[in-house]
């Protein structure tokens, strides 16, 4: 037998043991055996509960019993007189109905709270704590709990109590002053950013809560503690060096539409066909390699070699991409781009990103399955996964958003301990609303 033969068997024990470790650890979730306790409704607490339970962290989202999360009736609804959107947002949750405005309601609650690893919550600040839910009041029964807490200012300062929406905040925050076009109002994006930003701060927020756990019981402290996370300030935080700029330079960055102030080229070209590609040329090298291949010749040399260079003459440049551009189909503008090593790219709308191969191969468009056939549903649904990709312990969607109150008789009996005749009692009083 030759030494490669006599190899075979252990290369393909090994490649088996290799494939059973790949396969056990994908059923690995990071957050796994993490309990979170969700009290946020809408967009920012149920995103940051949304990343969380997509990671492996077990989820309860507690609903008003009557109606449930508003965002259920939110923009489109389906047959079944829920929104897709919540269908999405509210993946992997489980849905509990409380009333929280209710003593029984708030004891459940506080009861759940000594269950759990992770609360969050959204409300006004000052709402929990009227309703004896703050945090000096669960930290009496979970030491350990991170407590979390989105809000359009903070908890603390001067704007604190102030209601807080992701349109208002995304102003105070800076973005909404350079989003839009020269000498006209500035422009809103037609998303709710400024939420979804606060839903994964805290998420990041909660994730080293977790891991700060032990460091501070292992010094004596409290294990638990507080996230504070404001709307404005996830905004402000993607403001790269507007402050610093106005600092030192007395430089206030103005909105400049469809370019980014000070590189040179980096913007948004018209084509034949009617769509807009977007071609990123600023690196010295790749500026060069775009002018050659759209046969501009002349504006590559000493005049143009630097950005601080090409920043004077940013008219010149754009107009002339622009010309290009305009004579070409999208698609051929980007086999031509690519071909020259230019980074470039249509901008796609819904269809184009689920339909898109890229997009599909690295599994960022998911299937999930609303109801089944017996209940008269039973109709998939695509969602967007979520990111960052982790190769040996990635998250997941399990489930689509859960009916109101699915799983309340669930919660009730198995992690509290509540009898059926308690929680029936419970149902009748309005205190929660059982499937």
């Amino acid at each position: 037998m030759s030494l490669l033969n006599r190899r075979i068997p252990h290369l393909q024990a090994s490649y088996r043991l290799l494939k059973r470790y790949h396969s056990t650890a994908s059923n690995i979730k990071p957050l796994q055996g993490i309990r979170v306790l969700e009290l946020g409704q809408l967009i920012a607490g149920p995103f940051c509960g949304s990343i969380l339970g997509y990671y492996g962290a077990g989820k309860i989202k507690v609903e008003p019993p009557k109606v449930g999360d508003p965002l259920r009736l939110w923009r489109h609804v389906d047959k079944d007189g829920q929104s897709p959107w919540f269908r999405s947002l509210g993946r992997n949750k489980k849905s509990l109905c409380l009333d929280l405005r209710s003593e029984k309601g708030q004891e459940l609650v506080r009861r759940l709270a000594e269950e759990s690893d992770v609360m969050i919550e959204n409300f006004k600040p000052g709402t929990m704590e009227k309703w004896g839910l703050g945090p000096d009041d669960l930290y009496k029964v979970n030491p350990q709990l991170i407590y979390t807490r989105i809000s359009g200012y903070g908890q603390t300062g001067p704007y604190a109590k102030r209601p807080g929406f992701a349109s208002v905040c995304e102003g105070m925050g800076g973005f909404r002053f350079v989003n839009g076009h020269p000498g006209q109002p500035p422009v809103r994006p037609n998303i709710s950013l400024g939420d979804s930003l606060a839903g994964l701060h805290a998420a990041l927020g909660v994730v080293l809560g977790l891991f700060a756990r032990n460091k501070l019981a292992s010094s004596g402290q409290r294990p638990g503690q507080v996230v504070d996370v404001a709307i404005y300030e996830s905004m402000l935080n993607m403001m790269e060096s507007i402050i610093p700029e106005y600092d030192r330079l007395g430089e206030v960055r103005q909105p400049s539409g469809t370019t980014v102030t000070g590189i040179v080229p980096t913007n948004t070209y018209p084509c034949k066909d009617g769509k807009h590609v977007i071609i990123g040329g600023n690196g010295d090298s790749i500026y060069k390699r775009l002018m050659l291949a759209i046969g501009r010749d002349e504006l590559v040399g000493e005049k143009y070699q630097t950005n601080a260079d090409r920043v004077k003459a940013q008219e010149l440049i754009d107009g002339a991409i622009a010309e290009w551009t305009s004579t070409k189909t999208a698609d051929e503008v980007i086999d031509i781009m690519e071909e020259a090593s230019v980074p470039s790219g249509k901008i796609y709308d819904a269809k184009d990103i689920v339909e898109n191969e890229h997009i599909n191969a690295r599994g960022m468009i998911e299937t999930v399955t609303v109801g089944s056939k017996e209940d008269g549903r039973g109709w998939d649904i695509k969602i967007p996964a979520m990111s960052p990709v982790l190769n040996t312990t990635p998250g997941s969607t399990e489930w689509a958003g859960p009916d109101l109150g699915e799983h309340s008789k669930d919660i009730l009996q198995n992690v509290l301990g509540l009898t059926a005749e308690i929680i029936e009692d419970l149902a009748k009083e309005g205190v929660t609303k059982v499937k």
